[in-house]
C-alpha cells in the first residue's frame, strides 16, 4: 500500500504529534508498506537535506505558536508528487495547511482520506490572540467542517471520541491508541543518571513533555516541595522546552527548589528511553492530553508514573506496578513517595509488559492498517461518483490558503 501522510507537525519539531507520526511511519514501514511524509519546511533542515520519503513545503511560524508552522503554497506540486508515487489513501494529521492540502489531492486523485484528531483546541485558544479571537464554539463549527469529507476519523483516545462525538462530526470515529515501540532488551539508564550526577540511590522524579502552559508543570513543581520534605535528597529532572520554561524556572526558584531541580531542555529522541529508564518514577500534573505516549513510554522502560486521571489512564492502570492516578494534591504527593519505597521487581515487570499489548506499536499499525483497508474497500464503490477536478470554489480556496500571505501583489 502507497501512504501519504499530511502533517504541518513533524522532526526536528518534537512534540507528541510528531512523535505518533514517526511511530506509524516506522510500523507502516517495517510491515511492508511505502509512506511518504507531506510537511512543512523547517529552519534547522537544510534546503538541499536528503530525507528520503519526505517532502517540505513552503512554510511560515504560525503567529502565537511559533515553533509551529504552516505551509503557504504547494497543492499543485503536491498533488504532482502523490500521482508519481501512485498513492492508494491519504491520512491527514493536521486541520490546518498540510490537512487542506492532503484533502485537495484525495480530490484530485480520488482516494479516500482517514485523518487523526490529535489537538484538544479548546486548550489552546490562549495562543491565538490571547482567546480574543476564537471561541470553543468556534471550534466545533471548524472541526466540523474540515471533518466534512474524511472517510474516517481516528481518536487517539475515548476522550477525544467524545469530543469529537460532541461536535456531531459526520465522519465514522475510531479509537485507536497511539503505539510505542517496546525496546527488546532492557533500558539502560545509568549513563543519564551518571551525566545528571546523581549518586547511587538517590531518589529521580522525571517530568518530560513539551513545556506549554496547558501541561500544568506548576503543579508538579509545587507538589516536588512536599516530596523534598520527606525526601530532602530527591531530585527533579525536567526534560523539554515551549513558551512556559521561563515562567516554570521562576516558579522553582520562587519556591526555593532550584537546587533540586534541572531543566535539561530538549533531548534527542533517541535517548528519551533512557530517560526513563533512569528515573524512579514519571509524573505528569497534565489534565489536557490526549494520546498518552508518554506514559506508554514510561511503561515501555519498566517504570511506573503518577498522573491525573483520564479515560485513557484509567483504562490503562490496572496495577500500582502500572501507576497511580492522583484524585488531589496529597495522592499526587504520596503517589511520588511510594514509588521511592517500592521495589522495581519482576512481578511488575510483568505487569507492564502484558499492559503493552494493547498499546504497542504493532498493534498500533496493524489496526492503522486494518482501518486503511476497510476504507478502501467502501470508498471504491463511490469513487467513480466524485468529480476529477476541484471546483471553482475549492481551487479558489486552495489558493488563498496555501499562497505566500507575504508576496507583493
Amino acid at each position: 500500500m502507497n501512504i501519504g501522510l499530511f502533517t504541518d507537525t513533524y522532526f526536528p519539531q518534537v512534540s507528541g504529534v510528531a512523535t505518533s507520526i514517526k511511530t506509524l511511519r516506522d510500523e507502516l514501514t517495517a510491515q511492508g508498506h511505502a509512506v511518504y511524509i507531506f510537511t512543512t519546511t523547517d529552519p534547522k533542515v537544510a534546503k538541499q537535506s536528503d530525507e528520503p520519503g519526505i517532502y517540505r513545503f513552503p512554510s511560515i511560524s504560525y503567529v502565537g505558536f511559533k515553533d509551529r508552522r504552516l505551509a503557504y503554497r504547494g497543492w499543485v506540486q503536491a498533488v504532482q508528487i502523490a500521482k508519481e508515487l501512485d498513492l492508494d489513501i491519504i491520512h491527514t494529521q493536521t486541520e490546518f495547511s498540510l490537512g487542506l492540502l492532503g484533502k485537495i489531492v484525495a480530490r484530485r486523485l480520488r482516494i479516500p482520506v482517514v485523518h487523526t484528531y490529535h489537538t484538544m483546541y479548546q486548550d489552546y485558544l490562549h495562543y491565538v490572540a490571547n482567546g480574543k479571537l476564537l471561541t470553543p464554539g468556534s471550534v466545533r463549527v471548524l472541526i466540523r467542517q474540515y471533518l466534512k469529507n474524511v472517510q474516517a476519523v481516528v481518536a487517539p483516545s475515548a476522550k477525544v471520541e467524545e469530543v469529537l462525538a460532541s461536535y456531531e462530526v459526520p465522519a465514522p470515529i475510531l479509537v485507536i491508541p497511539t503505539g510505542v515501540p517496546v525496546p527488546e532488551r532492557k533500558v539502560d539508564g545509568s549513563a543519564v543518571r551518571a551525566a545528571l550526577g546523581f549518586a547511587e540511590g538517590q531518589p529521580m522524579v522525571l517530568s518530560l513533555g513539551r513545556l506549554a502552559f496547558e501541561k500544568n508543570v506548576e503543579t508538579t513543581l509545587t507538589a516536588f516541595v512536599d516530596v523534598l520534605d520527606a525526601r530532602p535528597d530527591a531530585r527533579l529532572i525536567i526534560v523539554g522546552d515551549g513558551p512556559a520554561r521561563s515562567s516554570l524556572e521562576d516558579h522553582a526558584d520562587a519556591l526555593g527548589i532550584m537546587d533540586a531541580v534541572t531543566f535539561t531542555g530538549m533531548v534527542n529522541h533517541d535517548d528519551v528511553p533512557a530517560y526513563f529508564a533512569a528515573a524512579d518514577v514519571f509524573v505528569s500534573s497534565s489534565d489536557s492530553e490526549t494520546q498518552g505516549i508518554t506514559f506508554v513510554e514510561a511503561m515501555a522502560a519498566n517504570r511506573p508514573f503518577v498522573a491525573l486521571p483520564s479515560p485513557f489512564l484509567v483504562d490503562l492502570v490496572t496495577d500500582e506496578a502500572i501507576g497511580v492516578l492522583a484524585l488531589d494534591y496529597d495522592e499526587f504527593v504520596e503517589g511520588i513517595l511510594g514509588y521511592f519505597d517500592r521495589e522495581n521487581s519482576d512481578d511488575d515487570a510483568r505487569i507492564r509488559r502484558a499492559a503493552l499489548t494493547n498499546v504497542d506499536a504493532v498493534t498500533f499499525g496493524q489496526k492503522i492498517i486494518a482501518l486503511y483497508t476497510e476504507v478502501l474497500a467502501n470508498y471504491q464503490a463511490t469513487a467513480n461518483d466524485e468529480d476529477e477536478d476541484l471546483n471553482e470554489d475549492e481551487a479558489g480556496y486552495a489558493n488563498r490558503l496555501l499562497r505566500n500571505p507575504f508576496r507583493r501583489k
